[in-house]
């Protein structure tokens, strides 16, 4: 399977609007915001985020279908990842090649990531990426309606 990264266009917001709708990914991510549940704040968030010279945003690809997005962004010394990728698309490698495709095109270290503690799939995804575990929080999931427990991760 062909992984790739490339620039974000404006037919591929529909897709990720339909995948951060998907109760399994939003089960799955818990750590939910207001424009995961209602599209005009999503488009107000993707119009903030694609004009961002600070985030560095990337369609995934996998054999030519857009299948989530990865993106880095915040200040130098706590630059964070974050990626998702559609329900469809899980346990075909696709998370990590796009990982550690996103990690190869921006440079900076350190990078920081968190995952719900409960997210097995991601917190293995990051650890193949060179993500090592640094430390553990709470925060609150509009999904689930409670606290969970975070995992912090730090590719140095």
């Amino acid at each position: 399977m062909a992984i790739e990264l490339r620039e974000t266009q404006d037919s591929d917001l529909d897709v990720f609007w339909r995948q951060l709708t998907d109760p399994r990914v939003r089960r799955m991510a818990a750590i939910t915001r207001k424009h995961h549940y209602d599209r005009e704040p999503f488009d107000t968030h993707w119009a903030k985020v694609r004009n961002d010279p600070d985030v560095l945003l990337r369609t995934v690809l996998a054999d030519g279908i857009v299948a989530g997005h990865a993106a880095v962004f915040g200040p130098p010394g706590a630059r964070e990842v974050t990626y998702v990728i559609g329900a469809e698309h899980w346990g075909r490698g696709i998370g990590t090649g796009a990982l550690a495709a996103l990690v190869r095109l921006e440079g900076t270290r350190p990078l920081h990531a968190g995952a719900a503690a409960d997210n097995a799939g991601s917190i293995r995804v990051l650890e193949k990426c060179g993500f090592t575990v640094t430390g553990r929080d709470r925060d609150f999931s509009l999904e689930r309606g409670e606290e969970v427990d975070v995992v912090l991760l730090t590719l140095s």
